[in-house]
């Protein structure tokens, strides 16, 4: 992420008593629970700013566009998603199998606790990559292939262990997980409860090579 001294000021500082990264890194926060929800072009921008409690005019003090502040977005949401999986699926207290499932968990809760109103920031922007700038969309595939080899790492310790079949190819299975993954969460979000998640991770553990 481009720091904020090397930025163009092209706003005016704001009059908010926090340090410059302090408001950047809010801007971001804001942004990432208004993308998703709403997405990037339902978005507005003066409803984050009000969040904050910047003014407008201070907004490209911090970022050169609205493409840019979603890119900024994105990095972060990537980051914070990423640091989720690892400490799921990296928690060697559990057995490879287990730890996919207590992922599941932890997200089923988190949108069943923000009322079904939040999904995928990643999944919301990949149903209007059309509407976006193409910028996104390499943005949006090198996230997905990031948690996809965080996930085919987790399932190569499976089949190491015994617990999928030695002829199992994990990075197909990895890939068909996050397809299956992003539409459950969509559909979560349209019936307002947990039951797709429910459904799909109970049919993608049966249908895993044992």
């Amino acid at each position: 992420m481009t720091s904020v001294t090397d930025k163009p000021r092209r706003g005016r500082p704001p009059k908010v008593p926090r340090p410059e990264g302090d408001t950047r890194a809010a801007l971001i926060r804001s942004g990432t629970e208004v993308l998703t929800e709403q997405g990037f072009s339902g978005a507005g921008i003066d409803s984050i700013l009000r969040r904050v409690g910047v003014p407008k005019g201070s907004f490209y003090y911090y970022f050169d566009s609205k493409e840019a502040f979603g890119h900024a977005i994105l990095a972060h949401y990537g980051a914070y998603f990423a640091h989720k999986l690892d400490c799921h699926l990296g928690n060697t207290t559990l057995a490879p199998l287990r730890r996919i499932e207590a992922f599941v968990a932890d997200a089923r809760a988190g949108m069943a606790r923000h009322g079904y109103r939040r999904g995928c920031l990643v999944g919301n922007l990949g149903q209007e990559v059309g509407r976006l700038p193409e910028s996104y969309r390499d943005r949006l595939q090198s996230i997905l292939a990031d948690w996809q080899q965080r996930l085919a790492r987790c399932l190569e310790e499976a089949r190491a262990s015994g617990e999928l079949a030695p002829a199992a190819d994990c990075q197909r299975l990895a890939e068909a997980f996050w397809i299956g993954w992003e539409g459950a969460v969509m559909r979560a979000r349209l019936e307002a409860d947990a039951r797709p998640l429910d459904v799909f991770i109970t049919t993608y553990m049966e249908g895993l090579p044992r």
